[in-house]
């Protein structure tokens, strides 16, 4: 079964740092992309890193420069160190893997169950 397990999410306040993990298991790692998004109440999820299995990265335009996303092929672990957290982070993060692209428009292939990151001002 395919899992992507998130952790590391918490209660920071505004200018804070957290580090998410995501543990993957259960399908080719090498073969996919790893993505994080994020989802606020009452908004879209949208999408604020990739890393590739080559080592590319993607960055949405409003965390980049704070975040940066990271991968331990050996564990099959991806990571995202979140700096400067704004209010407006405040959003379930979840991991998330596309064998083809990512991001994905027409949506990723796996999901995780989400982590909560909360950014008090």
């Amino acid at each position: 079964e395919v899992q992507l397990v998130e952790s590391g999410g918490g209660l920071v306040q505004a200018g804070g740092s957290l580090r998410l993990s995501c543990a993957a298991s259960g399908f080719a790692f090498d073969d996919y992309a790893i993505g994080w998004y994020r989802q606020a109440p009452g908004k879209e999820r949208e999408a604020i890193s990739c890393i590739l299995s080559d080592g590319r990265t993607y960055y949405a335009d409003f965390v980049k420069g704070r975040f940066t996303v990271s991968s331990d092929n050996a564990k099959n672990t991806v990571y995202l160190q979140m700096n400067s957290l704004k209010p407006e982070d405040t959003a379930v993060y979840y991991c998330t893997a596309d064998g083809s692209v990512c991001p994905n428009p027409d949506g990723m292939d796996y999901w995780g169950k989400g982590t909560l990151v909360t950014v008090s001002s």
